[in-house]
């Protein structure tokens, strides 16, 4: 099959180290996925995490572009809900013109974290003068586009790029895939938040009716040399997703993590689902023969893998897929 393969990071902080040696993993990897051959490298955002590092991606994706040489870097993504979009725009149109042709706008809708921390990111906020998500992509993309009449009189998100960064919504759902499309936007469907196969179809669909494309698919995977040993790893991951009145369902870890979330949203009267994990687990070769299936079936061009591995066994991970997509070659995996 011919698809690219890219890399989500979370900069995950292993027992006992510091977020100094998290981080540097994270560059090492990035790194490692340009060595072999890997289109791009995308950094999250999640905040208040103690035991994840990355909580301002424009910051560290500028560290990573002064430490690689040519893939395209990106986030994975940026939670615009928090942000005013005119910053945004100005992050990365200065990261663009450090690193021109390598820079990715990814953005999520997500909060990347409780409540706490979004009341805290959005303190001094007035809600009621607040544009919804559609609204506020809408904006960052006038402010990111070349076409002045889309933004206020005057007003421009400086520096400008002579090659702006490349615009990517991530979503899980129809309606995030229909305004990826209506904005002319890339889409990444995100299928490690959420499984439904349905669901995936339908966005696929109508992402692909107005563009003629398809999306990029976001999952994740845990790879070892040994099928049971990914499979062990990865039995430890089970996802609950909490939905409480009026608010947005999210994605938690557990089902205690589940309950702080609506405690920290002062609610009582709120659901939580347990859902089976979509991640992918087995040998580089069993991840390779999932991918084959679903690009054959989907029409997938570019998978986005979020290595579900621990500490640096997340760099070995990749290096199992890659010599499992090109045997003759492992060293790339330009498709």
């Amino acid at each position: 099959m011919s698809y690219a393969l890219s890399v989500l990071d979370k900069s995950p902080i292993l027992r006992g180290e510091t977020s100094t040696e998290a981080l540097q993993r994270t560059v090492a990897l990035a790194q490692r996925a340009e060595s072999l051959g890997y289109h791009r490298f995308w950094v999250a955002e999640h905040h208040n995490t103690p035991d994840l590092a990355s909580a301002s991606p424009e910051i560290l994706l500028a560290f990573i572009a002064a430490h690689t040489r040519h893939i395209r870097i990106g986030s994975g993504g940026v939670m615009l809900q928090h942000y005013s979009p005119y910053k945004v725009a100005e992050n990365f149109n200065l990261l663009a013109s450090l690193a021109p042709d390598r820079v990715d706008v990814g953005i999520g809708k997500a909060p990347g974290g409780f409540p706490i921390s979004t009341n805290a990111l959005q303190a001094g906020r007035d809600p009621a003068r607040k544009p919804d998500f559609a609204e506020q992509l809408r904006q960052l993309d006038g402010f990111l586009g070349a076409d002045a009449t889309k933004r206020p009189e005057g007003l421009d998100a400086t520096p400008r790029p002579a090659q702006p960064g490349e615009r990517h919504l991530l979503g899980a759902s129809v309606e995030s895939a229909a305004l990826a499309a209506e904005l002319g936007w890339n889409f990444v469907f995100a299928r490690h938040l959420n499984g439904d196969d349905a669901i995936l179809s339908a966005a696929i669909s109508t992402y692909r009716d107005v563009t003629g494309r398809p999306p990029i698919l976001a999952l994740a995977a845990v790879v070892a040399p040994s099928a049971e040993e990914a499979r062990a790893q990865a039995a430890l991951f089970t996802p609950y997703r909490v939905t409480i009145p009026g608010g947005q369902s999210v994605t938690v870890g557990s089902e205690a993590q589940a309950a702080e979330y609506a405690r920290q949203a002062g609610v009582t009267d709120y659901s939580v689902e347990r859902r089976a994990s979509t991640a992918l687990a087995g040998t580089g070769e069993d991840i390779i023969d999932a991918l084959d299936s679903l690009a054959d079936h989907h029409g997938i061009e570019e998978f986005i893998i979020d290595f579900g591995n621990a500490g640096d066994s997340r760099a070995i991970a990749l290096e199992l897929v890659a010599a499992a997509l090109h045997p003759a070659r492992p060293t790339a995996l330009s498709a």
